[in-house]
Order: C-alpha cells, then structure tokens, then sequence
C-alpha cells in the first residue's frame, strides 16, 4: 500500500535506520565490522533522530492508534520495543557493546521498523479518518521540527571510511 503522505516523514526516518541496519550487517558479513566506530555511528543516528523518532511515535502516534481496538495489543508490542531498543541504543552511544550485542542491535531495530510499517501504519491507514490521520501527521511533524530531527540523516563522519 502506499505510504499516506502524513506518516512519510517517520517512514522516511524508518529508510534512515534501515539504512544503518544494512550497514551493521554488511560490515560483519564482510568481517570488516569495526564494534567501536559502528557504536560511534548508531550513537550519532540516536542522538540526531532516533529519540525524538521513539519520542513522535509514543506521544502523538501511538496514544492515537491505541483507540482502534485492533492495534491495542500491537501499539503495547511497540512501546516494550522501544523501550529495549532505547537501552541498547544508549548503551552503544557510550561503546557499551560488544560485536553480537551490535549485530543483535540492528536485527531487533530492523525488525521493529518492519512491524511499525507493514502492520502499524498500514493498519492506521486503512482505520483512521483522513482528518485525523492530517492531524496526526502535522503534530508529528511539528514534534520533529522541533525536536531538530526533521531531517536529519546519520551519515558516516567525513573522511571516516563506512563500516561496511
């Protein structure tokens, strides 16, 4: 289905981490992962949009979604989610991670963003009235500008060869 033009911004910030994922995996795969310089990149993407992404979500998205009673169970599933995600995130912001702990990172927050797409917001736009759904859009967006992660993108530092 295609994206509904009000959840673009938090599908195009779920592409951003995505992208990151498949850096982590490629890297390992290539057995090229340098641990530390992947946590220095994750810590980057976490400070610079993921929180205020987790943040957008739990706050505006999510309370609205949870009034379908069909994504109740699915929104819980979500916020446990971010909640281990936030931990593991936070602990590879300060090179607390271990390579299978890293690795294990990217699958789990690949895995999440698959689930709040395929399921969460194809759900919402099939349940939630165009109006409301504008409304949830604008209020995210709003919460992202704000936030200074609107349009952020974790790239590698310059001069910093990728990962993987």
């Amino acid at each position: 289905m295609l994206r509904d033009k009000n959840l673009v911004s938090l599908s195009r910030q779920h592409q951003h981490a995505l992208a990151l994922c498949v850096r982590i995996e490629r890297a390992f795969r290539a057995g090229r992962a340098n641990v530390s310089d992947l946590q220095e990149e994750i810590g980057r993407q976490f400070e610079g949009e993921i929180r205020a992404h987790f943040e957008a979500e739990e706050k505006i998205l999510f309370p609205a979604a949870a009034k379908f009673g069909l994504l109740t169970k699915l929104v819980e599933e979500l916020l446990g989610e971010h909640q281990t995600l936030r931990r593991c995130l936070r602990r590879a912001a300060v090179g607390k991670l271990d390579s299978p702990a890293v690795q294990g990172l990217a699958q789990t927050l690949s895995s999440h963003i698959r689930k709040e797409e395929r399921q969460l917001f194809e759900e919402l736009q099939k349940l939630m009235p165009a109006a409301q759904m504008a409304e949830i859009g604008s209020a995210v967006e709003d919460y992202l500008r704000s936030s200074g992660a609107g349009a952020v993108c974790a790239l590698p530092k310059p001069g910093k060869a990728p990962a993987g």
